[in-house]
């Protein structure tokens, strides 16, 4: 309950408010409040709800309220607190070029001895999104963790009905539980990585780094999987090239990268890592041959558990969270994380990181 909530409910039954006290109360709130009299023209509001709901119409006061907002549920819990002195609670959702969503209280009110009704709009929309974020990851969670728990309880139960004994087969029932157990400590990993990233509890430590060695170091460590898909692996970054950044994480966002760009590229393709420099910035390119995103991807992209091929991607071992991971990265270095691509003709994901001022 607001400050304002308190103060009606604490007034004594009858007693008159003056106008110009309701308007010092109202430019404290944060909340929206428009007070309507009996024709239901506005009598007062305050600058969030001016903020909120003028749009073009300029000011609120003296304008009727079906001109401000058209919702025939709100007019309803109005005419209620004016004709039949009832307060009302309910929802509404006005839509703009970005929809916001309100809790509202309306109530009645003696205003300079006139009687009339105040609405306090409660802006609930980051909460709402919130929730929707809150609710989609835990569903992909449930999902992601029950792909690989599903198989390894398949083939525990059919080691223990005998395949055990299966010579030529239980080495490969028991890889294929080791996988998919890896599978999940990767995912349960990167989550926590992310969980880490986003609640500040990771701080950088900035410091020149040479780029084509980190490049190299990367491109060894993942030189097995491209040389299984015979992918080639080109460096294009001078040697006296140097970077400001966290070695550790700067090495983290190059193999999520360089890595999906190995796993997404077709056979016999090649990665290719080069560097621009401008006065203000190093952009770093991890481009590849693979076949494109379309344009509906590219926007989601970086999104957590969001992929572009979804079977591909539990095939070849993806978390689905890599990506978010560098978005946040390189936001914490300062910096931003992008992509080109069409498709047929592969992708370039290049990040931003400002030099050392």
């Amino acid at each position: 309950m607001s400050f304002l909530d308190n103060w009606f409910a604490n007034k004594k039954a009858g007693e008159n408010l003056s106008r110009p006290i309701l308007n010092k109360i109202l430019e404290t709130m944060r909340e929206s409040v428009i007070v309507i009299g009996a024709d239901t023209r506005i009598l007062s509001s305050n600058r969030a709800a001016y903020n909120a709901f003028a749009r073009q119409n300029g000011a609120l006061d003296d304008k009727r309220l079906s001109e401000v907002i058209r919702d025939l549920s709100l007019h309803e819990a109005f005419r209620k607190a004016l004709e039949e002195d009832n307060s009302s609670d309910l929802e509404l959702e006005i839509p703009n070029v970005e929809s916001r969503k309100y809790d509202v209280h309306i109530a009645p009110i003696q205003l300079d001895k006139t009687k009339g009704a105040i609405g306090v709009f409660y802006d609930i929309t980051q909460i709402e999104r919130l929730e929707t974020v809150r609710q989609e990851f835990l569903s992909n969670i449930s999902h992601e963790l029950r792909t690989p728990l599903t198989s390894i309880l398949a083939f525990v139960e059919t080691l223990e009905d005998g395949a055990i004994d299966d010579e030529e087969n239980n080495q490969h029932f028991l890889a294929v539980i080791r996988k998919n157990a890896q599978r999940m400590h990767r995912l349960i990993d990167d989550i926590l990585e992310l969980s880490s990233i986003e609640s500040g509890k990771i701080t950088l430590e900035l410091k020149k780094v040479n780029l084509c060695s980190l490049v190299e170091e990367v491109f060894t460590n993942l030189s097995t999987k491209a040389r299984e898909r015979r992918i080639k692996l080109a460096n294009k970054v001078s040697k006296t090239t140097f970077v400001f950044a966290d070695v550790v994480r700067l090495e983290q966002m190059l193999t999520n990268l360089i890595d999906n760009a190995v796993k997404f590229n077709a056979e016999g393709g090649s990665v290719t890592v080069s560097h621009l420099q401008s006065d203000a910035k190093d952009v770093i390119s991890v481009s590849d041959t693979g076949e494109g995103i379309s344009s509906e991807h590219l926007q989601r992209i970086f999104e957590r558990f969001y992929r572009t091929d979804r079977a591909r991607s539990r095939e070849i071992g993806g978390t689905g969270l890599g990506l978010a991971i560098v978005k946040h990265l390189a936001r914490l270095h300062g910096g931003e994380v992008s992509v080109t691509s069409a498709l047929g003709k592969g992708s370039v994901f290049s990040v931003e990181l400002p030099h050392n001022n």
